[in-house]
């Protein structure tokens, strides 16, 4: 299915990191599995910008768990989280910078039934991919996929484009469940997609 999609080169990660998370929306998050594919539209992310943003992983100083940030943009940022998850991230920005971007959460595309064998018996439909961990849990994301080029679609993951481009409004927001730099309006997601982490910022346009 996606082997006809346009796969965004390294230049669309280069740019500033805000400009990649509203761009993000309505591309292809895309996992492959031999000689199937399971996928979700983006429909939600956050921006985290390392010089100035003390809510990024790469804010402060380099770690073995945020080397990744601070590497070649267009590469796969995997973290554990609550000793249990994991969160897909896309590097962004020149090397040394450190910034990153959420994928928040994500719609069905592709392999639905792939995505319910990893993540079964989800409440509803929304709740399968509408956060997260929940969507790296049914896209089977790990620590493996961390580092990866997710311009290259030979790879496990990687992010594609349809060339039938879909019209939508685009809400920005503060960030969710954050202690620090909570103010930063740096959410982004697509007006009234069901998949969209519910949360009561997501009636305030900033």
């Amino acid at each position: 299915m996606f082997e006809n999609y346009e796969i965004p080169d390294t230049g669309f990660y280069l740019r500033d990191t805000l400009t990649v998370s509203k761009d993000l929306l309505g591309k292809f998050l895309v996992r492959k599995f031999r000689s199937r594919y399971a996928a979700v539209k983006i429909v939600e992310t956050e921006a985290y910008i390392g010089g100035h943003d003390p809510a990024s992983h790469a804010f402060g100083r380099i770690t073995k768990r945020n080397s990744v940030m601070y590497g070649p943009a267009g590469r796969a940022y995997v973290y554990f989280i609550y000793g249990n998850y994991f969160c897909f991230n896309t590097v962004c920005g020149k090397e040394g910078e450190g910034n990153a971007v959420l994928i928040r959460a994500g719609e069905p595309a592709a392999g639905s039934d792939l995505m319910k064998k990893y993540r079964p018996r989800p409440k509803n439909e929304l709740e399968l991919t509408n956060g997260p961990s929940k969507l790296c849990m049914a896209l089977n994301i790990d620590l493996e996929m961390n580092s990866s080029d997710i311009t290259n679609p030979e790879n496990s993951v990687f992010i594609a484009d349809s060339r039938k481009k879909d019209k939508f409004e685009i809400i920005t927001s503060k960030r969710i469940g954050l202690n620090k730099g909570s103010d930063f309006p740096y959410r982004f997601f697509i007006k009234d997609n069901p998949y969209v982490t519910r949360h009561k910022f997501n009636n305030v346009l900033l």
